[in-house]
């Protein structure tokens, strides 16, 4: 099945079959690894990209689905000339990750709870990232990136 992906501003047409899911056509045919399978069943939220500006589960949508939207993965987050983004930078600053692994579905995740509700109070930014699981932060510091990110995104 021809699908066409727009994924970081770049165009491709790939011949997929019809189950295939976004997650693995950007992984195994794009070789954008960034976007990370953790559960296989949309419960962890590492496999969060943006489509069309919001936070989607790539595990739980079939590539068919994002054919002709635009996909940002962490890959194309940053500016092209390799500039974080306002949300990556404080993820950064705040030590918002330690292993890293929930790290781009939770800064992509962030990036829209942001746009939809830039003003969010602490209990709003933890109830709105209830779907991405970190096992080694405890969240404090994510919060903070998120908090200090919104303000950065602001400006």
């Amino acid at each position: 099945m021809q699908t066409r992906l727009n994924v970081n501003g770049r165009l491709s047409t790939l011949d997929l079959p019809a189950n295939t899911l976004l997650v693995q056509a950007l992984r195994e045919n794009l070789q954008l690894t960034g976007t990370h399978v953790g559960c296989d069943t949309a419960q962890c939220g590492a496999c969060t990209v943006l489509m069309d500006g919001r936070a989607v589960k790539s595990c739980n949508v079939l590539a068919a689905q994002a054919d002709g939207a635009k996909v940002t993965t962490i890959e194309g987050l940053a500016q092209p000339d390799g500039t974080m983004h306002p949300m990556q930078a404080a993820f950064k600053e705040c030590h918002g990750l330690q292993c890293g692994f929930c790290t781009p579905g939770m800064v992509l995740s962030a990036v829209d709870l942001c746009r939809q509700r830039p003003n969010a109070s602490e209990a709003e930014i933890r109830e709105l990232l209830e779907g991405n699981i970190c096992r080694c932060t405890g969240y404090q510091n994510i919060v903070e990136a998120v908090r200090q990110g919104a303000v950065a995104m602001r400006a």
